[in-house]
């Protein structure tokens, strides 16, 4: 009394299902492929050299192009822009300058407070060396002459 009906005759299992539906994501794919490879292949091979209408189309719009530039305004920024530069240096050399000169008379300052008794010994001692050690120079070169002369 059972009455089959067709649907359930046929057994599917997991396996059978899972391959129908890997070969239908499969034709899927190939077909997406295709038509991606297609439009490629006529973007590139449609127009590779363009007619002399479209030249002049083109030379005219780069005509125009450069008609609208303001060339006097980019010259006239340009100039604008070097002189600033040529200031900033002056400006910057006139600073590093006048450091300089600051940083000095800011050392000699301070040398002149500091310059107590026991540095004005040292920088006499120093001096007595120097000029002993010139005249021992000056000694062995009159020495060396004279040996020389004789």
């Amino acid at each position: 009394m059972e009455i089959q009906q067709p649907w359930r005759s046929l057994r599917f299992s997991f396996r059978t299902a899972t391959a129908i539906v890997c070969f239908l994501n499969l034709i899927a794919a190939l077909i997406l492929l295709q038509g991606f490879l297609s439009s490629a292949s006529t973007r590139k091979f449609s127009t590779p050299h363009p007619d002399a209408v479209h030249l002049n189309y083109i030379k005219e719009s780069e005509e125009m192009r450069r008609a609208m530039e303001p060339l006097e305004l980019i010259k006239r920024v340009r100039e604008i822009t070097q002189e600033a530069y040529a200031e900033a240096e002056i400006v910057q050399l006139k600073d590093t300058k006048q450091t300089a000169a600051e940083g000095l008379s800011k050392r000699l300052k301070d040398s002149r407070s500091f310059s107590d008794a026991a540095s004005q010994r040292a920088l006499e001692e120093w001096r007595k060396r120097k000029m002993e050690r010139a005249r021992q120079r000056q000694m062995g070169k009159n020495g060396t002459s004279a040996m020389n002369q004789a």
